[in-house]
């Protein structure tokens, strides 16, 4: 049971990467981007062929989130500077990622050698957790890099560039009267977003060990849920006493507000832990994307969230 436990932990902690990315482009930008289904095997197919080509494991890493940067650029630039609509932008990028990640791939799944070192197994790894069990290995690892990047959001948010992109979604017009362009704004929202999806699906592979073509269906709709689910939490512990002492702690003005990504790695966690009893119940494996569906349409009608106010959560 414990390890039932801190495998859905480790699971809940490397998918909150992805609802990182949904949270910057639907609760900030107000961007339905579905290219997000496709830069997550994106994520996947570079991290598995590079393995298999040898490449350090962790330098894996920094090239995923490059190649998810560039499906972000491409569909901020068909939309912004080709003027596609935004659903439509992103459905163009996830059909041809489809192709282009087979093609990363030779063509077919891939498969990691066990003889292979991951970010999980590698030397400079083993230096420092080798005494731990392999699974032990993947918590420790998965919680320190999701926290390196709720911190770098965090500070991120609090700049003024952050500010601006923070902007662009509530009131677009603001950030036109201070002399910046609200598209490249975007533009650099939605590379953001899809670097990080991009890079969830490149830790998934280290931890799976496989890359499939249809691995990232589903993706979007378990963003959505992991955001949802952690903000309507974060919402109603923010009305607590304890929450409202907590805001009056001096010292951590520089994080500005840290709420959102601590709400969606919550919300991430709870959402695995949901599926992952769901499916101890007995239900099949094959029926885990209804039961993602189903999840998320409960998810929607608890919060009594709508469609279109999941952006303004």
């Amino acid at each position: 049971m414990a390890d039932l436990l801190i495998s859905t932990l480790i699971q809940g902690l490397i998918y909150a990467l992805i609802s990182f990315g949904v949270y910057i482009t639907y609760s900030i930008l107000d961007f339905p981007d579905l290219g997000v289904d496709g830069t997550f095997p994106l994520g996947a197919a570079v991290t598995a062929i590079l393995l298999t080509q040898g490449v350090n494991a962790w330098l894996t890493l920094p090239i995923s989130l490059a190649a998810g940067a560039l499906a972000g650029l491409f569909t901020g630039v068909i939309h912004v500077r080709l003027k596609i609509r935004n659903l439509l932008a992103g459905i163009i990028t996830m059909t041809a990622l489809f192709s282009i990640n087979l093609y990363i791939a030779n063509g077919s799944n891939l498969t990691v050698d066990r003889g292979t070192d991951t970010i999980f197994t590698a030397p400079s790894t083993m230096a420092l957790l080798g005494k731990l069990t392999l699974m032990e290995r993947k918590l420790v690892v998965s919680l320190v890099l999701i926290l390196v990047v709720k911190l770098v959001l965090d500070l991120y948010f609090n700049t003024k560039s952050g500010l601006l992109l923070r902007a662009v979604g509530d009131n677009a017009d603001l950030v036109t009267t201070l002399a910046k362009d609200r598209g490249s704004v975007k533009i650099l929202g939605l590379v953001l977003s899809n670097a990080l999806v991009a890079l969830a699906g490149c830790v998934v592979c280290h931890e799976q060990r496989s890359f499939s073509a249809t691995m990232g269906t589903g993706q979007l709709v378990y963003g959505l849920a992991a955001v949802i689910i952690g903000i309507s939490l974060m919402n109603f512990y923010t009305a607590t006493p304890a929450a409202q002492g907590l805001r009056r702690v001096k010292g951590l003005g520089f994080l500005g507000d840290p709420r959102g990504t601590t709400a969606v790695i919550l919300g991430s966690v709870l959402y695995k832990l949901c599926i992952q009893l769901a499916l101890s119940m007995g239900l099949p494996p094959n029926m885990m994307k209804l039961i993602t569906a189903m999840l998320f349409l409960l998810v929607l009608v608890v919060s009594g969230r709508k469609g279109e106010e999941i952006i303004h959560a």
